[in-house]
Parts: C-alpha cells; sequence; structure tokens
C-alpha cells in the first residue's frame, strides 16, 4: 500500500473518531469498562488458579510400608513408587523421624515419653504431578510389594478440580459476553459515522470506488478506537490491580492470599488487551458497514 494511502486512511479514520467526538468518547469509555471487566476477572481467575495449584501440593499421600519391613528394606520400596509416571516425589519418613515430628506438634512433649518408634510405620510422603489422577495413583501404590496402606485426601483433590472447572466455564461465560458487548458498541459509533456520510458513500460507489477503498477509513476507526480503549485500559488495570494487592497484604486476616505480581503477567495482559480491542474494533466497524456498501 502506498505511503498517500496510508495517509488517506489514517487522517480519515481519525476524522471519523473526532467527528462525533462525544460517541467515540462514549464508546471508549464502554469498552475500556468492559475490557477491564474482563481483564480483572480473568486475573482473579489466574490468582485462583495458582492458589489451587499450591494447595494441591500440600494435598499429599502417604504410603505406609509393612511394619516387618526393616528400614532400609522400606527405602528400597520408593523406587517402586518413583516409577509411577505421576509421582513427582517420594521423601521417606523414618519410624523416628515420624514420632519425632509428631511429639514436636504437641504442647506437652513430656507425655509421650518412653513411646518407642516401632510403634509407628516407615512411610513415604508422596507429591503428583497431576492430583486430578490421584484415585489412579493410590490404586497403583496399593499394588506396590511392601506396601501396607495408602491415605489420600481424594475428596479434597476433586474439590479443587471441580473449583476450578467452574471457575474457567464462568470466565468463558464473562469474557465472552463483555466481548460481544465492547464490539456492539463500537460497531453502533462507526454506524452513526456511516450515516452521516452515507451520500459521500452512495457517490463513491457510483463513481467507481471499490469496497475495500470505502471499507478501509471506517476499519482505521474501529481499530483506533479499539486501540484507545486496550491502552487505557491496560494502564487502569495495572494501577487497579497493585493498588488492591497492597491493600490486601496490608489486612492481617487476608496474609494467607497470596497475590501474583502484576509484573509476572504484565506480558500476558497486555497482549490481550491489544488483540482484544484490535478484534472488538475490526470487527465491529466491518459489521456496521456492510448494508452500506449495498448501493
Amino acid at each position: 500500500m502506498k505511503k498517500n494511502n496510508i495517509g488517506y486512511l489514517l487522517r480519515e479514520g481519525f476524522k471519523g473518531v473526532f467527528l462525533h467526538g462525544f460517541m467515540s468518547f462514549a464508546a471508549i469509555c464502554v469498552t475500556v469498562a468492559c475490557l477491564i471487566i474482563m481483564g480483572s476477572f480473568s486475573l482473579i481467575l489466574y490468582n485462583l488458579h495458582v492458589m489451587i495449584l499450591d494447595l494441591e501440593q500440600e494435598n499429599e499421600i502417604l504410603v505406609y510400608i509393612d511394619e516387618n519391613y526393616s528400614e532400609a528394606k522400606a527405602k528400597s520400596v520408593g523406587s517402586q513408587i518413583n516409577l509411577i509416571s505421576n509421582v513427582r516425589e517420594a521423601k521417606f519418613v523414618s519410624r523416628q523421624q515420624a514420632l519425632d515430628e509428631f511429639i514436636a506438634t504437641q504442647n506437652d512433649a513430656a507425655l509421650f515419653d518412653g513411646i518407642e518408634a516401632d510403634t509407628l510405620r516407615d512411610r513415604f510422603v508422596v507429591t503428583l504431578e497431576d492430583n486430578s489422577l490421584i484415585t489412579q495413583t493410590k490404586e497403583m501404590l496399593k499394588q506396590i510389594d511392601g506396601v501396607d496402606e495408602v491415605s489420600a485426601h481424594d475428596e479434597i483433590a476433586n474439590g479443587f478440580q471441580t473449583v476450578q472447572k467452574v471457575l474457567n466455564i464462568a470466565a468463558m461465560v464473562i469474557i465472552a459476553v463483555l466481548f460481544v458487548v465492547s464490539m456492539f458498541i463500537i460497531s453502533n459509533t462507526i454506524k452513526l459515522a456511516m450515516y452521516s456520510r452515507s451520500q459521500e458513500i452512495a457517490i463513491m460507489k457510483m463513481v467507481g470506488a471499490t469496497n475495500s477503498f470505502i471499507r478501509l477509513p471506517f476499519v482505521v476507526e474501529g481499530l483506533i478506537l479499539g486501540f484507545i480503549s486496550s491502552l487505557v485500559a491496560f494502564f487502569l488495570e495495572w494501577g487497579l490491580y497493585d493498588f488492591l494487592a497492597s491493600k490486601i497484604a496490608q489486612i492481617d486476616t487476608l496474609q494467607l492470599i497470596t497475590i501474583v505480581p502484576f509484573a509476572e503477567c504484565i506480558e500476558f495482559v497486555a497482549i490481550a488487551y491489544a488483540v482484544t480491542g484490535f478484534v472488538v474494533g475490526v470487527f465491529g466497524s466491518m459489521l456496521s458497514i456492510r448494508k452500506f456498501l449495498r448501493v
């Protein structure tokens, strides 16, 4: 495309934005609001996802070894446990270590004086790669020679998976609705510009102007509106996120909530906003121009 054509498209695009300044401003405000809601919900979902992953790592499986096995023989069972593909780590805990850890958690350790470590069993603390496969992995652990008992909180792991699925579905629905709303707003804004220039468009068609030549300035106008909206929304989201993160960190009762720093997801947010602004602006304008080209 020639430079003069690019200049013409940009001039016409900005001309359309300022021609209906109030509607353009309203379109940007509504689109920014939709983008911030979409972005905020996505960031909340991402933080919940990270929290769930952290909690899943704490959902460990205890594999108790046959009490007749010596400590050396019990340790050898670990090689078979690690052969299971879903096992991330199998940490051996001896009887004495298990007893010491138990006593350390009690308020009055003197009450447990004289208790022998032989009353407990050697065990492995197992963490998994994928907690959604905890039931299958539990059954595989039970089949290993020397394993006497496997203790796993299947219901907790399944609960985490259910919460994650519900959040994903809710996020998809809300984001889709807000995306359509944003595209509808920009589409209507472009329509206003076309109504005021409908005669001009008709004349251009009659003198042989191609549909692409007529359409592109309006597409550029929609792109400008989408770009401005995404840029404003990104910086507002950044400031809002950091502000809320700092406030949550100051509340003692919310210390258990870990907020992912915005810097860790800034690239994803920037790309998501840029792509959304581009798609909303371009497709919103293309949808609005179709009937005006039928002359």
